[in-house]
């Protein structure tokens, strides 16, 4: 058969090293589903049951790996699907190439059926946006828009409509008329390592060795940093706070580190923030200002890979563009120590905010305590356990009762913080890491809304781990609603809960409802154990309030007042709040 512009496409992926497309075929996309069938030996096309689980896919793959993720789908509505895994992965630096479909050239601008001009539509999501026109200008196209998903760590995307997909590859259908020619290109990158400068790294020792209260916050960028990280850290004496999307920086039980930071953080984290004078940020945009120094109260480090990110927060002294790693490897000889004094208090405030959260996974509390099912889950999980977790209350658990410790690594939509990824990150991770054990930790709410996916799990023998925290309620903002001084409205689902386990039996795989705290640890225990995808679904208390570390006057008035006007369930959440206060007075 002679050579289509689709199997160009797949030849040129297979070129760069992609071994996997996620996505859902269409009439759109036939002439590219093509090229994949014809090179199914050596790319492998998953196919889903939503395009937005494929482009969450795609996301999860590139977060977890560091290449390239690729997501297809057809023209019109199931390219619309794929924007907001694709704005996840955007909004969080993953690289990603969106394939999409496009009406036959003859018929575009004639509102023909499914007509929509995706590389308008895709204009902000993607950096690289272009509608192939010309079966010349493919592969080198594709070259480009790789080259600027990886070395840009963002988006980007590519639309063929459906006559150019199925023409000969080597078509020239135009007359040239202008001096240049079609593309020629090679699918090679070369991506800048970074190094650090060294008058920047001169005036940034400078205004760490004057420190007396240094404090650093490390984020996603610094994953690859751990070593250099604690170095530092015990160097100048300085607590490490963590971002969420930071988590597996340094491990959560290691002396250096207050743990995360902000609504979902904790006290020590919040409170050396507050005392510090000095702050060193490496790979993190952190983009809560309110948790960070008030400006001028602290000089400010920061080392990031991106220039326009750095001062973005913070008006920043020593600036230091460079890899997280090779910025702090340059740094760390310059640096004089301290007596570590700082750390040592914090060190000590760290010890008793990890006895009030242990306090607080109480497997005798009925209804299920959330802190419970997320203490379990990291009691018996692998040490090189891979999770993922869903936006809402359940990243709040995750945060505070996941620990990060040997290769455990930890995923979820960062900065656009969307419902529903963790179970197609998980299935992305499971393919990426098949040896790993992939655990999604989720929400009712979050798992409804993409749990097809379960069974895509299932049909691609998947032994993805899903625990969903079942409070029959979109719990977070019920506590944002309450915490503004409002009383909740319309953020808690009527009886009875849902049974998940009988959808994940239906499937054909392990699930199990657990109504009773007696029941939860041999049934995560059971999950963890199946050979094969498993589904536990627990009844958690939907009363159960994710508490700031460190309630502020503003924030208890608020709550008083969403109380004062009226808020339903008072008397649970109340009972609730006083139970998990005696659990820690008792830790």
């Amino acid at each position: 058969m002679p050579e289509i512009v689709g199997e160009s496409l797949a030849k040129r992926l297979i070129a760069w090293g992609v071994d996997t497309v996620f996505g859902l075929p269409g009439d759109g996309i036939n002439g590219l589903m093509e090229g994949f069938r014809r090179h199914a030996d050596r790319l492998r096309f998953v196919l889903v049951h939503h395009e937005e689980a494929a482009a969450f896919m795609a996301a999860g793959y590139a977060k977890a790996t560091g290449r390239l993720g690729v997501c297809a789908a057809t023209s019109g509505p199931g390219a619309i699907h794929l924007l907001n895994g694709l704005y996840d992965a955007k909004l969080d630096h993953a690289p990603v190439l969106a394939i999409t479909g496009m009406q036959e050239t003859s018929v575009l601008g004639t509102h023909y059926q499914q007509e929509v001009h995706l590389d308008r539509l895709y204009s902000d999501v993607a950096e690289y946006n272009l509608m192939i026109t010309n079966p010349q200008q493919v592969p080198a196209v594709v070259d480009l828009a790789i080259r600027n998903a990886l070395a840009n760590k963002t988006v980007c995307h590519l639309t063929f409509p459906t006559d150019i997909q199925v023409a000969a590859v080597g078509e020239d259908p135009y007359r040239h008329v202008g001096p240049g020619r079609p593309p020629a290109s090679m699918p090679a990158i070369d991506r800048a390592q970074l190094p650090p400068g060294e008058p920047e790294l001169r005036a940034a020792a400078e205004v760490l060795n004057a420190a007396s209260k240094p404090v650093i916050l490390v984020g996603a960028g610094a994953l690859h940093a751990r070593d250099e990280v604690i170095a530092v850290a015990e160097k100048l004496g300085a607590p490490v706070v963590k971002t969420l999307p930071g988590k597996a920086v340094v491990p959560d039980d290691h002396p250096v580190t207050t743990g995360g930071l902000g609504l979902l953080g904790t006290k020590p984290s919040e409170e050396a923030m507050e005392e510090c004078d000095t702050l060193l940020m490496v790979g993190t945009s952190f983009p809560y200002g309110k948790y960070l120094p008030e400006p001028g109260k602290a000089r400010v480090v920061q080392i990031d890979s991106d220039p326009t990110l750095i001062g973005l927060r913070m008006p920043v002294e020593a600036p230091i563009t460079a890899d997280a790693k090779k910025g702090l490897q340059g740094l760390l000889p310059l640096l004089n120590g301290s007596d570590g004094s700082f750390l040592g208090k914090y060190r000590k405030e760290m010890d008793s905010w990890r006895a009030d959260m242990k306090a607080l996974q109480d497997e005798t509390r009925d209804p299920i305590a959330p802190q419970y099912v997320a203490g379990v889950i990291d009691e018996l999980a692998a040490d090189d356990a891979i999770m993922t977790c869903d936006s809402g209350t359940i990243a709040t658990w995750a945060a505070r009762h996941f620990t990060i410790r040997g290769d455990r690594q930890f995923y979820l939509s960062g900065n656009l913080a969307t419902m529903a990824p963790g179970l197609p990150y998980a299935i992305a991770m499971q393919h990426a890491f098949p040896g790993r054990q992939v655990i999604a930790y989720v929400g009712d709410g979050g798992f409804a809304m993409l749990m097809a996916e379960f069974l895509t799990a299932v049909r691609n023998g998947l032994p993805i781990k899903v625990v969903v925290n079942n409070n029959n309620s979109y719990g977070q903002i019920l506590w944002e609603q309450i915490i503004l001084g409002y009383p909740e409205y319309a953020v808690r689902h009527k009886q009875p809960e849902s049974d998940f386990s009988s959808w994940a039996r239906g499937c054909g795989a392990y699930g199990v409802k657990i109504t009773k705290p007696g029941d939860v640890r041999g049934a995560i225990a059971d999950a963890l154990a199946y050979d094969g995808p498993a589904l536990v679904d627990v009844d958690v208390n939907p009363n159960e309030p994710p508490m700031p570390g460190k309630i502020k006057y503003d924030q208890a008035k608020h709550f008083t007042e969403a109380f004062l006007r009226g808020q339903p369930h008072k008397v649970a959440t109340v009972a609730t709040v006083v139970r998990d206060k005696i659990n820690e007075l008792r830790a």
